[in-house]
C-alpha cells in the first residue's frame, strides 16, 4: 500500500502442543553445528587479561542476546588453538565471563580467542608486564582502549569507568574505518589533544598465520596523526568479507581492534561517532575525513556488535524517489527479540523495481518462496506487477529468463491496474495475488484474489480465475482513497493436512474440518490479511469462481501487511510493518481448535523502522547450521535516510532458526 495512509496508521499434531519458542529454543539446540559460530559472535570482546597468577581472562558480550561459547578456544604466542572451561558455557548480553588460560600467559604475549571453528573473534597484545596487575578495557566495557589498570582486578564485573590520569596517549588513537572492498583501506582518528608519532606501530588481520606489518611500511604519510585528526594505509594483508583487524602500538600492545561479518566492511565499516562510537556498516567510505554516518547497525566500539546491516550503498538514480514510512506504531505486549541472526543484508540494487508504469523505484510488497523450487523468490509490486527473483552474486535479482523487468498483471479480462500487496504460491504451484484496490479507480476498495500461471507466456499476465470480496467489507467503501487502501495486504495457502492434522474446527460446522466437504476447493484453504483491523479472513476459492468462506481469525494486532505458511515451524505468519512495531506473530491452532496467536517476535535490531510489507522465510530444506533465510521488502525503498538521501533499497536478507 502507499503509506499516505492514515491508518497504516504434514507433520505431527504434537508439533502444535508446543509453543513457539520452544520450538525454535529446541531447533536451535539440535544443531551442534551452530555452536562453531553462533549468532552474535562477534559482539563477544575479550575485556580484562592478566599474566600474574594464575592467568586470567574476562569476557564481555556488547550484544542484546546471549552468545554461546560451546567449543571456544584461545591461543598466545607459542600455543596452538586450546579449549578453555568458562565460568558459564553461555555469556548473556551485557554480562561477563571469566576463564583461565589453557597454557601461562607470558610477561610480554598475546591472547587470541576463536569460535570452536577457528574464526577470530578478538585478539590483545602487551609488552613486558603491561598486563600486570591486569590489562584492561578503559572508557567502556568492550569498547574502551587497552591500559594498564592501576588498581585492583574488576573480573566478573564491569571495569573502572573512566580511563586514567596516567592512560597513555595512545589510548586515544582508535581504528575509525575500513573497507574490504579491494582497497582494504584503514582510517586512524586521534582523539587526543596533541599529535603522535605512530612510526613504529603495526598492524594485523584475522588470520593468524600473518605477522603484524608496520604502518610506516604500508604508508610513510601515515607515520603522523594530528591532534583530531586523520591517518589512512592501505592493508597489505588484504581484508576479507568476514576479518578483523588489530592496532599495536610501538611496544606491541594492542590499542584498539574491530571484527566485522560477511560483507559488514563493504563499503566500510565506521564508527559513529568519529573516534567513541560503535561501528555501523555505511553506505559511503569516507576515509581521511569524518565518517557520513549514513548507514546502521549499531554495536561495540572495539568490535562489538550488536547486529550490522551489511552491503548495499551506492546514490538514488535519476527519477526514483523513496517514500517516507507512516503510521508507526508500538508492538503488541510480550513481543520477543529477534530469534535469529543479528545481521541483515541489503539484497537489491538501487532503484531495482522501477516500472513503466512508476519511476519511483518502491513499492515492493509482498514476497514468497516458492516451495517447489528455493532458488526462487516471489514478489508483487503495488503498481500491478509481478517478479520472478533469483540469487546472483548475493542478491536477489529478476530472472532473466522468466522477465528481466517483471510481468504486468490485470484483472480478469485484462482491465485495470490491480493494487496487488501479497501473494502466495498455492497447491497447484501457481501464483495466488491480492488486490485491495484498481489503480485506475482507487477511491473505491476491490478486495480480490487473483490466480495466475507463472508458466504463461507473454509480458503481461490475465488471471486464470478471480474471486472478488469487495462485498465483505463495507467499511472500506466509503468514497476514500485512504479507506479503500486498507484492504486485503498479504495471503497465504495454508494446506488441508496441516489443518486437519492439528485438529482444526471449521468454522461453519463446529466440528473438525473435513476437506471433502468442499471439493472444489482444491488442497487448502487461503488466509487473507486485511490492514484495516489486522484479522485473517479465511476462504476456500472453488474451481467454479466462486468461494466459501470460513470465518476470520484474530492476530492480535491492528493491522498486518503479509501472511505466510511455515512448514518449518508449522505455523501461520501474520507480519506487521511499523505500525505495529515490526512483528511477526506466529499463529498455531490451540487446544480448542482454533487458529490463535502463539508468539510474536521483532525485526533484528539493525532494519530500518520503515513500511516493510512483505515477509518470507525460506523452506526448512534450506537449512545450513541451524538456520536459514529470511527476506523482507520495503514498500518505500526509504532505508535509513531521509528524502532524496535515503538508500533506494527494497530487499533485506537476516536469517531465522530452522
Amino acid at each position: 500500500m502507499p503509506t499516505s495512509s492514515p491508518r497504516h496508521a504434514v507433520a505431527t499434531a504434537c508439533a502444535a502442543a508446543l509453543t513457539l519458542s520452544a520450538l525454535l529454543t529446541g531447533a536451535a539446540a539440535a544443531q551442534p553445528a551452530a555452536a562453531a559460530t553462533p549468532a552474535g559472535y562477534q559482539n563477544v570482546r575479550i575485556n580484562e587479561v592478566t599474566s600474574s597468577g594464575n592467568d586470567t581472562v574476562e569476557l564481555y558480550n556488547t550484544g542484546p542476546t546471549a552468545v554461546s561459547l560451546s567449543g571456544w578456544k584461545a591461543s598466545d604466542d607459542g600455543f596452538s588453538p586450546q579449549a578453555f572451561t568458562p565460568s558459564s558455557a553461555t555469556i548473556p548480553a551485557g554480562g561477563f565471563v571469566t576463564f583461565n588460560s589453557p597454557k601461562g600467559l607470558g610477561d610480554a604475549d598475546k591472547l587470541v580467542l576463536y569460535t570452536s571453528d577457528g574464526t577470530v573473534v578478538d585478539r590483545v597484545e602487551w609488552a613486558t608486564d603491561a598486563a600486570k596487575p591486569a590489562l584492561a578495557r578503559c572508557g567502556g566495557d568492550g569498547t574502551g582502549a587497552w591500559v594498564v589498570t592501576t588498581a585492583a582486578t574488576t573480573f566478573g564485573a564491569a571495569n573502572a569507568p573512566g580511563c586514567p590520569s596516567s592512560a597513555p596517549a595512545s589510548s586515544r588513537i582508535r581504528i575509525n574505518e575500513v573497507t574490504s572492498n579491494g582497497s582494504d583501506t584503514v582510517e586512524l582518528y586521534n582523539g587526543g589533544t596533541s599529535a603522535l608519532a605512530l612510526g613504529s606501530w603495526k598492524y594485523v588481520d584475522g588470520d593468524t598465520a600473518h605477522t603484524p606489518v608496520s604502518l610506516a611500511s604500508s604508508s610513510p604519510s601515515a607515520t603522523t596523526v594530528p591532534a583530531g585528526g586523520y591517518v589512512t594505509f592501505d592493508s597489505t594483508l588484504g581484508l576479507g568479507d568476514n576479518d578483523s583487524l588489530f592496532l599495536l602500538d610501538a611496544s606491541g600492545s594492542s590499542v584498539d581492534s574491530v571484527t566485522w561479518a560477511t560483507d559488514g566492511a563493504k563499503p566500510s565499516a565506521e564508527r559513529c561517532a568519529d573516534g567513541t562510537g560503535w561501528f555501523r556498516t555505511a553506505t559511503t567510505a569516507t576515509p581521511g575525513g569524518p565518517n557520513s554516518c549514513s548507514g546502521s547497525g549499531g554495536g561495540g566500539g572495539g568490535g562489538g556488535q550488536t547486529g550490522q546491516l551489511l552491503g548495499g550503498g551506492g546514490s538514488l538514480t535519476s527519477g526514483c524517489t523513496p517514500e517516507a514510512p507512516s503510521g508507526t506504531g508500538s508492538a503488541p505486549a510480550g513481543t520477543l527479540a529477534w530469534p535469529g541472526g543479528l545481521d541483515v543484508t541489503i539484497v537489491d540494487t538501487v532503484c531495482a523495481f522501477t516500472t513503466s508504469t512508476g519511476p519511483e523505484g518502491r513499492d515492493l510488497s509482498g514476497l514468497a518462496f516458492d516451495p517447489g523450487n528455493s532458488s526462487v523468490l516471489w514478489a508483487v509490486k503495488n503498481k500491478n506487477w509481478l517478479y520472478k527473483l533469483v540469487r546472483s552474486n548475493g542478491r536477489w535479482v529478476p530472472d532473466s529468463s522468466w522477465s528481466a523487468s517483471g510481468k504486468q498483471i490485470s484483472f480478469a479480462g485484462g482491465t485495470g491496474r490491480p493494487d496487488a500487496e501479497g501473494l502466495t504460491v498455492g497447491g497447484d504451484g501457481h501464483l495466488y495475488v491480492t488486490s485491495e484496490r484498481d489503480n485506475a479507480s482507487n477511491t473505491a476498495p476491490k478486495d480480490t484474489i487473483m490466480e495466475f500461471d507463472p508458466a504463461a507466456p507473454g509480458a503481461t499476465l490475465t488471471p486464470l480465475r478471480q474471486w472478488d470480496m469487495t462485498a465483505q467489507f463495507p467499511q472500506l467503501d466509503t468514497g476514500s482513497k485512504d479507506d479503500a487502501n486498507l484492504g486485503f495486504e498479504g495471503v497465504a495457502y495454508v494446506p488441508d493436512s496441516w489443518l486437519t492434522a492439528n485438529g482444526w474446527v471449521d468454522p461453519r460446522t463446529g466440528s473438525a474440518y473435513a476437506p471433502a466437504r468442499y471439493p472444489l476447493h482444491g488442497s487448502g484453504l487461503f488466509f487473507a490479511g486485511l490492514e484495516w483491523d489486522g484479522t485473517l479472513h479465511v476462504y476456500g476459492l472453488d474451481s467454479d469462481g466462486t468461494y466459501t468462506t470460513f470465518g476470520t481469525v484474530s492476530t492480535g494486532k491492528g493491522s498486518v501487511m503479509d501472511v505466510l505458511f511455515d512448514a518449518g515451524t508449522q505455523r501461520i505468519v501474520a507480519t506487521c510493518d511499523n505500525t505495529c512495531g515490526e512483528t511477526h506473530t506466529l499463529l498455531k491452532v490451540g487446544a480448542g481448535g482454533a487458529i490463535v496467536p502463539d508468539a510474536t517476535y521483532t525485526n533484528p535490531a539493525v532494519m530500518p523502522t520503515d513500511n516493510l510489507e512483505g515477509f518470507a522465510l525460506a523452506p526448512a530444506s534450506t537449512c545450513v547450521n541451524g538456520s536459514r533465510e529470511a527476506v523482507w521488502s520495503d514498500d518505500g525503498s526509504y532505508g535509513f535516510g531521509s528524502g532524496t538521501t535515503s538508500f533506494g533499497h527494497a530487499l533485506y536478507s537476516g536469517t531465522f532458526p530452522c
